[in-house]
């Protein structure tokens, strides 16, 4: 097993960790107080080639490995979770699913765009009343000669405001569960569709996070994506990938509040000495090192997985898990090295303490992570 990064991929993680600190360290305690991400970053962002990765160059992408997908994510997310969010859903959770199942007339119409930042992307699965439970979803789609009708509400939509088009999941049948679910594609400026953005969030504040109403909203059947009925297996398939670059991006979390309490502790002074001198403090230090390498290893091991071809959802359930929890623990941890100081936003360790709480609830909590980790071992359905 060799865990050394080619030199491909050593320049993509460069080239991120260059672009974090050029056009998004200098806003982020700006774009958190004022709620509102500068949306100029998206195109930069596909002027890079970070909206096109793992998607063929053929369609407007970028090419590359998933190992080189997570690099950037985990730079994204160590300079601010609200942008990383923008490239994990439009990329992870859209582009890549329209690229997966998606015709050739689909893929023609939105690839190009959404991988050049021309267009963003946003994912319509949770609904006000269902969360976990996605198989129990209400909005209905019901097929008019050749369109479909739909209506129905969706919540915590991340870049819901933002996005030119949603891959939405609506039942267009009256089965029971999952059996009756599809997917669309709806372009945002069908009429009937409104958005209200979601404010007061206790991290992500910068990102775009909304209410979606359909009210009537008529689509081609064309607008359908895969077969009827599949709706449910295409956003499980988009979710298991989805949980590898929210792995990703609470390493970068992580990785940045271990920065932050190392720098700190080197610098402040108590009792006449540095922090950093002190056992406890190095405890803490050393607890979020350790939980950032074994972060940083599960998830790598979910890209391999991904690019040798082999099963890799339970393994992204556990890199999900773990990630996310790791990196409560590492901000947490941080905090206490920056004592009073880590309580106001002038320094970065509040906000990694906000930002990564939700990574522990969306794309899956870390509950429903273990539901699903523990029916892989020991074949017996949690559901």
């Amino acid at each position: 097993m060799n865990l050394e990064l080619s030199e491909e991929q050593e320049a993509v993680r460069q080239l991120a960790k260059d672009f974090v600190a050029r056009e998004i360290t200098p806003h982020v305690v700006e774009w958190d107080r004022t709620e509102n991400v500068d949306k100029s970053i998206v195109k930069k962002l596909g002027a890079l080639g970070f909206l096109g990765l793992t998607v063929p160059e053929e369609y407007g992408g970028s090419g590359g490995d998933h190992l080189a997908y997570c690099l950037v994510t985990e730079e994204l997310g160590r300079g601010d979770s609200s942008v990383r969010g923008i490239v994990s859903v439009s990329l992870g959770l859209v582009t890549k699913t329209i690229a997966a199942w998606g015709s050739e007339e689909q893929k023609q119409q939105w690839l190009p765009r959404l991988t050049a930042g021309e267009a963003i992307g946003c994912f319509g699965v949770t609904e006000p009343g269902t969360g976990s439970d996605a198989g129990s979803l209400t909005t209905k789609a019901v097929r008019d000669g050749d369109s479909y009708v739909i209506n129905g509400t969706k919540m915590f939509i991340t870049n819901g405001t933002w996005a030119d088009v949603v891959l939405l999941f609506a039942r267009t049948n009256d089965t029971p569960g999952h059996k009756g679910i599809s997917a669309f594609l709806v372009p945002t400026d069908n009429p009937g569709l409104s958005r209200r953005t979601i404010h007061g969030k206790l991290g992500l504040r910068g990102q775009a996070t909304a209410e979606v109403v359909l009210e009537d909203v008529r689509v081609p059947a064309t607008a359908l994506l895969g077969p009827e009925g599949k709706g449910f297996s295409i956003a499980m398939s988009a979710l298991a990938k989805g949980r590898m670059s929210v792995a990703a991006g609470c390493v970068g979390i992580a990785q940045a509040a271990l920065d932050a309490a190392v720098g700190y502790a080197g610098e402040r002074e108590q009792f006449g000495k540095s922090i950093a001198s002190y056992q406890l403090v190095q405890e803490l230090i050393s607890d979020i090192a350790v939980d950032v390498d074994a972060a940083r290893l599960l998830t790598w091991r979910v890209a391999d997985l991904i690019d040798r071809g082999e099963e890799f959802a339970t393994a992204a359930s556990k890199a999900k898990l773990f990630a996310s929890e790791a990196a409560v623990r590492a901000a947490n941890n941080a905090l206490q090295v920056f004592g009073g100081y880590g309580y106001i936003d002038e320094y970065p360790v509040g906000k990694l303490l906000r930002d990564a709480r939700v990574m522990t609830l969306y794309e899956g909590t870390s509950q429903i992570q273990k539901l699903i980790i523990g029916r892989a071992l020991t074949g017996v359905s949690a559901f």
